[in-house]
């Protein structure tokens, strides 16, 4: 199963864990397994519409999924899937 990397600011609401593997065949089914197994989480990773926050970035093995194919990335058993939010600061 990929291993997952969550945020240590987030890990919160997903169990306290910063690693955990996800059964999954890519980044969207992923992400939906991930939300249906900690709720709390969701309004964290999407919008009212379902579609990844602006501010998160999705690397799947050091690649971001915009360099990819979004969303519909493909997973592997090894893969290693860092979610990353971005910080702001003035």
């Amino acid at each position: 199963m990929p291993l997952v990397r969550f945020p240590n600011v987030m890990k919160f609401y997903v169990g306290n864990q910063a690693e955990f593997s996800v059964e999954a065949t890519s980044v969207k089914e992923m992400i939906q397994k991930i939300i249906a197994q900690y709720p709390t989480v969701k309004s964290h990773l999407v919008d009212s519409n379902g579609s990844l926050r602006r501010y998160f970035n999705i690397f799947v093995n050091g690649t971001h999924i915009r360099d990819l194919d979004g969303m519909d990335t493909k997973l592997n058993e090894e893969d290693k899937v860092i979610l990353m939010a971005s910080a702001a600061g003035g």
